[in-house]
């Protein structure tokens, strides 16, 4: 690892814009940074860290699930785009092992020992203490304690994978401080983005990865995909992936002289509570069906995706063993439902409208998006009133293709629309929303974005 940079550069403007200028962010893009930077690297002054000490520094993007809904953690695949939103975050060393975490915008702060077993923290703190935690776990060299400033502009439980975000800035920045890719356990063990984004994957979810040992997660049951668009996006384009192993499939192109206009319904897609149990009953089911399969293939495939690759004839004997899972934790129509959603999402709709995306072909591609809508709304069952106008009222005002993301129960909808008709079409799809959700639209948050660049370290 090269030398860090002192906490003062971070501090002076100029600097900060002559690192910005030589990445990958756009010009827009790179102006939002500054000023956030320059924000963190103050809130860590005016909190005592010194100026002279060395500064580490991430800009982290938010995700656009273009399609993949909920396929993730089962071994299926998604078409996923890094926003031009996400978290800016500045780390500077302690001398004791205490991690510090302020937020600039808020003011608060939380405050925890770094080691492999503090106790779980309550609200937003849960986050960086869980990457905190499982950082000790499974590197216990890494003990030197940091202050962490960071700053965000995308909305929060909003479907944009916020908490993803917040987790992967807290185990970069603590990562950074602990000089964490000279120790050779994580070397030997995370050798590419790809292995990176599986491992923060399982930083939330709580699972193994290899030979670093789980913990208890955030307490969702999710997969990759959020972490695989934050670090391996590719900017101006989208990109494919498979998962339960992270594998790249193809970059695709995002149609010339388009963009997203998100749509953030105003109400929070949570993860706690009972909407954490609605969340995690999408990944329970598919882990329950795999279940059966083993049982009745006597196979050991590890999710209903690896199945499907090792054996093309499976999906009906799928369906077959489904339908005789009577002792199954969750009724046989539940266990179909669930699949057969994955089946079309994974096995159909990505690969085609990737294809059509290839060619240039948008009506195609518009008509398989809605086709994913309406298989969310009908099986996957996570979509609410809210997020399900949006995507209709987005396409009858001329989006070329249109769909809520994220784990769902609330959160976004994406449209993809003609760069010269955004602003227009923007306008009337938020006025439209606020017309029929009035109570909503005070709460929900409308704005454009470019496929942008995946996490990026702005210091040395």
């Amino acid at each position: 690892m090269t030398r860090a940079t002192p906490l003062a550069e971070l501090l002076d403007a100029g600097a900060v814009g002559e690192r910005l200028a030589t990445t990958a962010l756009s010009a827009a893009r790179a102006a939002q940074v500054s000023r956030r930077v320059l924000a963190c690297a103050r809130a860590l002054r005016d909190a005592g860290a010194d100026e002279r000490h060395d500064a580490h520094a991430f800009v982290v993007p938010g995700r656009i699930e273009v399609l993949g809904k909920h396929t993730d953690y089962a071994g299926g695949r998604s078409i996923l785009a890094a926003a031009e939103r996400g978290f800016t975050v500045v780390a500077t060393p302690r001398r004791d092992g205490h991690v510090r975490v302020l937020d600039v915008a808020s003011g608060e702060t939380a405050s925890f020992a770094l080691d492999a077993a503090p106790v779980p923290a309550a609200g937003w703190a849960n986050y960086p203490m869980t990457a905190a935690r499982r950082l000790a776990r499974n590197f216990p060299a890494a003990r030197t304690g940091a202050d962490v400033a960071l700053s965000s502009d995308l909305p929060p439980a909003a479907g944009m994978s916020s908490s993803s975000a917040f987790v992967v800035s807290t185990f970069l920045a603590l990562a950074a401080v602990n000089r964490l890719d000279e120790d050779e356990r994580y070397r030997s063990a995370i050798r590419t983005p790809e292995e990176l984004a599986g491992y923060l994957a399982c930083i939330e979810n709580g699972q193994d990865f290899g030979p670093l040992a789980g913990d208890l997660g955030v307490g969702t049951q999710g997969g990759s995909e959020d972490h695989t668009a934050m670090l391996c996006a590719r900017p101006g384009r989208l990109v494919q992936y498979a998962f339960a192993p992270v594998r790249f499939q193809r970059e695709l192109p995002l149609p010339p002289a388009h963009r997203f206009v998100i749509a953030a319904s105003g109400v929070r897609a949570e993860k706690t509570g009972a909407a954490r149990e609605r969340y995690n009953r999408a990944a329970q089911l598919m882990r329950a069906a795999a279940e059966q399969w083993r049982t009745a293939s006597g196979r050991d495939d590890a999710t209903i995706g690896a199945a499907l690759d090792a054996d093309p004839g499976a999906v009906d004997r799928l369906r077959a063993a489904l339908r005789d899972a009577r002792a199954a934790a969750f009724a046989p129509e539940a266990l179909l439902a669930r699949v057969d959603q994955f089946i079309a999402e994974d096995r159909e709709i990505v690969p085609a409208a990737g294809d059509a995306l290839e060619r240039g072909d948008l009506v195609t591609f518009g008509a398989l998006v809605d086709r994913s809508q309406a298989l969310a709304e009908r099986l996957l069952g996570n979509q609410i009133d809210e997020t399900v106008h949006l995507a209709r009222s987005a396409r009858e005002a001329g989006a070329v293709a249109a769909s809520a993301f994220g784990a769902g129960f609330g959160g976004s909808v994406w449209a993809l629309v003609a760069d010269s008709g955004a602003d227009a079409f923007q306008a009337r799809w938020a006025a439209g929303y606020a017309a029929r959700f009035p109570a909503r639209a005070p709460h929900a948050m409308f704005f454009q974005t470019g496929a942008g660049a995946p996490a990026i370290r702005i210091t040395a």
